[in-house]
Order: structure tokens, then sequence, then C-alpha cells
């Protein structure tokens, strides 16, 4: 079982940073794809971002292309969202996702394309 714990989610004013980390345990960090998700309440769960395995190939969704940057650190088994120009509108809880096999960009953008799902971290940004 791969075990993914959110962190760094927390209040934050409209236009400022925020950065989420996904921590991995249970399997080979390097052989999975990993995802960022979010959630409002009475919404669906909606795709944000994905990066390969190598970190050389990312692809985000159009409503956070240009402010919000997926990363990894292979290192420390991590995954990390980094968040600017923050709207009222991102408030959500953001969830983290991975998987072992990688099924091409819009795959990898649906719910269903990966196997393993962290708890979730809030994120809340004041008008």
């Amino acid at each position: 079982q791969v075990q993914l714990v959110e962190s760094g989610g927390g209040l934050v004013q409209a236009g400022g940073s925020l950065r989420l980390s996904c921590a991995a345990s249970g399997h080979t960090f390097s052989d999975l794809y990993m995802g960022w998700f979010r959630q409002a309440p009475g919404k669906e769960r909606n795709f944000l971002a994905t990066i390969s395995w190598s970190g050389g190939t990312t692809y985000y969704a159009d409503s956070v292309k240009g402010r919000f940057t997926i990363s990894r650190d292979d290192a420390k088994n991590t995954v990390y969202l980094q968040m600017n120009s923050l709207k009222p509108e991102d408030t959500a809880v953001y969830y983290c996702a991975a998987a072992a096999r990688y099924g091409g960009t819009a795959w990898a953008a649906t719910i269903e394309g990966y196997d393993y799902w962290g708890q979730g971290t809030q994120v809340t940004v004041s008008s």
C-alpha cells in the first residue's frame, strides 16, 4: 500500500502564495506519477496538475495554468504544488494522488488515472 500525506495547507490572503507538500511511502517514489486534485464544498473533485516519473513532463488544468507549479523531489519522496496569485475560488480541500502506470495526459487528468490518495489538506483563501 502506498501512503500519501499532504501538508502545507492553511489560510492565505487573496494574491498570496502557498506551497503544498505530499510525502509518499510504501513504494519506490520514482516509479510513480503524481497528481494534485481539489474539491470545494458541494463540488466534484477536479484535476489540477500531474507530473511524470522523471519530472520532465507536467500538465495543468486551465484554471491554474500559469499560477500553480507542480514539482517533485525523488530524493525526498515528495511532490509539491506551488500556488501563487491565489484567489478565493481556490478555496478547497487539496488532494495528492499517485499511480504506477502512466496512460497519457488525458488519463492522468482523471480521478480514475490514480490508484492512491492522500487525506487532503484544507486551503482557504480570504478575500
